[in-house]
């Protein structure tokens, strides 16, 4: 017996049904179409099936009634229409059930008035599979294409809050750098030179790594900077010691004369 199975094309993506291949076995025709909504009528009534001597019928959907045990399986209702192809609907319900798949699926039989046997079976099962699998390329393309769109999103946001943090680090840095100056005028008794403020960074045309490895030098900045200012604190309050240690000494002498 000879077989012909032809080509056919691409479902798209937003479409609710998906059509496998026509399979020619003798002068029998067979082709699937599945859909993970629509109800089995609306399937075996397609005008491309119109003229199809059977259009046999499976359909699984979870059920409303809901198991005693929350942790139970998920029930379902299932059915079949042999649609005057005996036993055929029930191997139909078995390609959901094996694939573990929801929705109703379809085979039209074009019957051209010679048996062929239980060939007719098999090829009913493969054109529901490749219906079947046709959603599911399509389903596992669309959610990749959504998840990817999702971190596109969540990059974004991670990136305009380091440029929101690293706008506000810039300016903390500069008045940790102008306090700074301040308590070296200070330990130096000198004049606070002005500090010059730096030309704001172009943070909003660099890109989430760039942005990663700037704020990590940011931190560094500000630890190394704070770092100084504790230096400079400790060398001011030395100071301000032996300051307060001298005027003990002088007011000693003083009293020492008085006496």
């Amino acid at each position: 017996m000879a077989t012909k199975c032809t080509r056919s094309p691409s479902p798209n993506p937003t479409s609710s049904i998906y059509r496998s291949a026509p399979i020619q076995e003798q002068t029998s025709t067979f082709i699937g179409a599945y859909s993970p909504s629509l109800p089995p009528k609306a399937l075996q009534t397609l005008p491309d099936f119109r003229t199809a001597t059977h259009k046999i019928a499976a359909w699984r959907k979870p059920s409303r009634q809901k198991s005693l045990t929350p942790s139970s399986k998920t029930l379902y209702d299932e059915g079949h229409d042999d649609d005057g192809e005996s036993w055929a609907g029930k191997r139909l319900a078995n390609v959901l059930r094996d694939t573990q798949t929801e929705g109703t699926v379809v085979v039209a039989r074009w019957y051209g008035g010679q048996n062929i046997g239980p060939i007719r079976f098999t090829h009913m099962e493969t054109c529901a599979k490749e219906a079947i699998l046709k959603w599911k390329s399509a389903n596992a393309t669309l959610l990749q294409g959504t998840a990817s769109k999702k971190q596109k999103l969540e990059e974004e946001t991670r990136r305009k809050e380091l440029v929101r943090n690293l706008q506000e680090r810039d300016y903390n840095i500069f008045a940790l750098r102008k306090l700074l100056a301040e308590k070296k005028a200070e330990l130096q008794d000198e004049e606070v030179l002005p500090l010059t403020p730096q030309r704001p960074q172009a943070y909003e045309t660099m890109g989430i790594e760039a942005l990663r490895r700037v704020d990590k030098a940011r931190d560094a900045t500000i630890a190394f900077i704070l770092k100084q200012i504790d230096k400079v604190d400790e060398e001011l309050k030395l100071v301000e010691d032996l300051e307060d240690g001298a005027e003990g000494v002088e007011e000693s002498r003083m009293e020492e004369i008085k006496e």
